[in-house]
């Protein structure tokens, strides 16, 4: 039975959801489940959390604990990354110096200067990763979660040749949101989306052979649903197809929705139908990192719970890929996703270099992508933009050179909406400076 290895096990909502779907699947019941972190007590309680659905199921499956990485790593045949480089510290160091530049974010994790900060803190840990899977579990599979997806997979790729994919949970969820607008079961739609992670879009969406675009495009009239996704209806209308990313990641990889706090807080935010909805992470500037900080203590108290019996154990798989992809590679019984892997082609109209997203067939050959052909020109001219600044995210973190970092940020659509050369060199340096501590490239 295969062995699953968490890096990173100690973000606890994640670890129980994904061992949860594990153990749901039957093939996977006897898995031996690895944790590794670097926090012992966090560590500690995703150890009892996992033991605890072991045991409130009455399952065969083992869990194992240890803040050594290589030990989890060793023998192991599927590595699933979940970790933050520098923590929420480190996090707020790219929502709040940006800020003080004029530069907007709400979550800051996937492009703008946070993206790019997250992305070159997480590389080199990446690239440790695969030269210990190289030594000690030659034949896994990586299953990156870790934020930027695009950046980190391409750097991953470019540097180690590893397979991987990038997993995100953007394209079904946004599918199953459209398919409640236009009241269609959802077990009866089939779309075909692309892209690149967090800028993909539904290129089709149907019930058998009837479009449901018409739908759609009827829906999005309504005042409820311009309201609980004002951005995405404003790219829609001007580029013709649905993203799959909410409105506040959204309103972020574009120069059209950030371009001052006066805009943020006066015309972007009220907006939004529900107060909450403005403030997690989809209007106000680092509306993300505070319903992270806010949710320490609730999930802290959600997973006590657990382990004390006082919660029910979930009885359905969530909608994330991680246990179908694993689940389809022991049993060789085919699945279809939609996961970040390397271009190669697949998408005609954007580098072969760069990482896409893209519908992937998995079985027991492992995560193969398929063909998707030429984007529709706008969407692929949208996507450039993003992958301009992977780019230079790669190219800076495997050199080493300032300048790419300089560059990269540069190139970034919001902050040059926001923001004058000079604003954003001196933007640059003090981020540099700050978080030296975790870029060991540039030392």
């Amino acid at each position: 039975m295969p062995k699953i290895t968490l890096i990173g096990a100690g973000s606890a909502v994640f670890t129980r959801n994904l061992c949860s779907d594990i153990l749901l699947a039957p093939a996977l019941q006897h898995s031996t489940i690895s944790l590794m972190d670097i926090d012992e007590a966090r560590l500690a309680q995703a150890r009892d959390l996992v033991q605890a659905l072991i045991d409130g199921r009455s399952l065969p499956a083992r869990v194992e604990a240890t803040m050594d990485r290589r030990e989890a790593v060793r023998g192991a045949d599927y590595v699933v990354t979940t970790f933050q480089q520098g923590g929420l510290e480190a996090y707020a160091l790219d929502i709040e110096i940006p800020k003080r530049y004029g530069v907007e974010q709400c979550v800051g994790d996937t492009l703008g200067p946070g993206g790019v900060f997250r992305s070159l803190r997480t590389i080199p840990v990446l690239l440790e990763l695969c030269d210990e899977m190289d030594d000690l579990a030659p034949d896994a599979l990586l299953l990156n979660y870790v934020n930027p997806m695009a950046a980190n997979c391409w750097a991953v790729d470019a540097a180690t040749g590893r397979p991987h994919v990038g997993l995100c949970h953007s394209v079904q969820g946004t599918s199953e949101m459209l398919a409640r607008w236009i009241d269609v079961p959802y077990d009866e739609v089939i779309y075909r989306c692309a892209g690149i992670n967090h800028q993909a879009f539904y290129l089709e969406f149907r019930r058998g052979s009837e479009d449901l675009y018409p739908r759609i495009w009827e829906a999005i009239e309504r005042a409820e649903v311009i309201a609980q996704e004002p951005v995405r209806v404003d790219i829609m209308k001007s580029f013709g197809y649905f993203v799959t990313e909410s409105s506040g990641h959204a309103s972020e990889y574009m120069p059209y929705f950030r371009k001052s706090e006066r805009i943020v807080l006066e015309e972007l935010v009220p907006r939004f139908s529900d107060p909450a909805d403005a403030w997690f992470g989809q209007g106000r500037t680092g509306g993300y990192l505070q319903h992270c900080l806010a949710r320490l203590a609730e999930s802290k108290r959600e997973i006590d719970d657990l382990i004390a019996g006082t919660a029910l154990l979930p009885t359905v798989r969530t909608h994330e890929y991680g246990s179908y992809i694993i689940e389809a590679m022991e049993t060789h019984v085919p699945v279809h996703i939609n996961g970040n892997v390397p271009n190669r082609g697949a998408i005609t109209n954007l580098s072969d270099e760069c990482c896409v997203e893209v519908p992937c067939l998995v079985d027991g050959n492992g995560v193969q992508g398929t063909i998707v052909g030429a984007m529709p020109p706008q969407l692929a001219a949208l996507n450039r933009t993003n992958v301009n600044v992977q780019e230079l995210i790669v190219e800076a973190a495997l050199s080493g050179d300032t300048d790419a970092v300089h560059h990269a940020v540069a190139l970034d659509p919001l902050t040059a909406a926001a923001c004058t050369l000079p604003q954003i060199h001196a933007l640059v340096d003090e981020m540099l400076e700050r978080q030296a501590r975790w870029l060991p490239q540039f030392a």
